[in-house]
């Protein structure tokens, strides 16, 4: 089977390293890939923005089997045009896409099918969602309802914070994203991800993992799309993984497909765990980064025949084996990210640090010579296996603390939460 996987990212280098281990697979192409996904696959340089590019490059490298990565890619509806052409692809369609890329468009599909998740408003215009504001009060969730690269979040803690989200929104902080906002309450609790593998009716439960969204330790800073990550999340007891199964991934997927928009690829549900009970924060139509990077680290099965069963409608009766190991992973970003930050700063120590129980994961990245440059806001993945949490992260620092970067920086405590309980 020739292969490509489409998107630049650390998501990406880890689905391309794991393909790549398939003894299915006879060539794999990632487009347009970064300096770490050339070492596994023949790196294309197109622009996957361009549905057109991408269709013609797959047919004239006889491709298969496209795998697609990145949201945006996702929600533009990629995958339907490339299944157009006659092309095999692991992508959920347009239509199901949204419900990463509506955040309302989630919100009504809640509503619908009785799915728990926060209480929340939907506001077209800057005065009718501050009024909304003044009513609730803090803490308050202000949320952009399109796609803003895991930035269009604010956690607001004070109704000025909360005001000065809303006007930012409003004011283009997030382009179209950012037209309509949804307002949610406040959820107390701990936050995991559950990831499913679906076809549109068979569901394959995948794993669990915690990331870490905000830039700085201790939780502080601005969000970001992922400092870092780990899996599995022992938090997600056997009783939760049963209700948020029955209450949330079940419905959603039976609701979206008596509503015709049957969803068929990864489902990603980002949870809260309330008191009452595990509730939905949002849903992502991808697998997530940094978490597809810790559960690329941990599968056993050859991934291939899974993402193709999802594509082809066949996932009843496939099984997926786990590595009775944790893998952690910690995310090296330029300075001043998520902010503005530079590009072209040289990394050494990366290249020969990969071993048995590490992996580094490249996301901006690009080769020039036998120099590595940063070319992004996060840049490098430095991912281990442990027997706890703790041996894994143990075992990633250390491998951050190889590489010779000035330029960048990275949290210190990934998987704090997790290591207190193990105490």
């Amino acid at each position: 089977m020739r292969v490509m996987v489409i998107g630049s990212g650390g998501r990406e280098h880890a689905l391309a390293w794991k393909i790549a281990q398939s003894p299915l697979v006879d060539a794999l192409f990632v487009a347009p890939g970064n300096g770490g996904t050339e070492g596994v696959a023949t790196n294309l340089n197109i622009d996957i923005t361009n549905h057109a590019a991408v269709i013609a490059a797959a047919q004239e490298h006889a491709i298969d089997f496209v795998v697609v990565g990145p949201d945006a890619q996702v929600v533009a509806g990629l995958g339907d045009d490339i299944r157009a052409a006659g092309i095999a692809c692991f992508c959920p369609s347009k239509q199901a896409g949204q419900l990463e890329g509506s955040k309302s468009f989630t919100k009504a599909l809640c509503d619908e099918f009785d799915i728990p998740t926060a209480a929340y408003g939907r506001f077209e215009d800057e005065a009718s969602a501050l009024a909304y504001l003044y009513t609730q009060g803090a803490p308050i969730v202000i949320k952009a309802d399109g796609l803003a690269a895991g930035k269009g979040v604010t956690v607001a803690m004070s109704v000025e914070e909360a005001e000065a989200a809303i006007i930012d929104c409003f004011a283009g902080a997030f382009g179209a994203s950012g037209a309509s906002v949804v307002i949610e309450e406040f959820m107390q609790g701990e936050e995991v991800s559950l990831f499913v593998l679906t076809d549109g009716s068979a569901i394959l439960p995948l794993t669990t993992a915690q990331d870490h969204k905000r830039a700085f330790d201790g939780d502080t800073g601005p969000n970001t799309g992922g400092m870092g990550a780990y899996s599995p999340a022992p938090v997600m007891s056997r009783e939760i993984y049963d209700e948020t199964m029955a209450r949330i991934v079940e419905p959603t997927v039976r609701g979206m497909a008596q509503r015709g928009t049957p969803y068929a690829g990864v489902l990603y549900a980002g949870l809260m765990l309330t008191e009452a009970g595990p509730k939905l924060v949002e849903y992502n139509a991808r697998f997530g980064d940094p978490e597809c990077q810790v559960m690329m680290m941990r599968m056993e099965s050859d991934i291939v025949p899974l993402l193709h069963a999802v594509a082809t409608g066949t996932l009843a009766g496939q099984n997926v084996a786990w590595k009775d190991q944790f893998a952690l992973t910690v995310i090296m970003a330029t300075q001043g990210y998520p902010g503005d930050y530079g590009k072209g700063s040289e990394i050494k120590g990366v290249d020969g640090l990969d071993n048995n129980a590490l992996t580094v994961f490249h996301a901006g990245t690009k080769r020039d010579g036998n120099r590595l440059l940063a070319n992004g806001g996060r840049v490098l993945n430095v991912t281990a296996l442990g027997a706890s949490v703790k041996e894994a992260q143990e075992s990633a620092y250390r491998g951050v603390d190889a590489i010779d970067w000035p330029e960048g920086f990275c949290r210190r405590d990934i998987g704090w939460r997790e290591i207190a309980r193990e105490g």
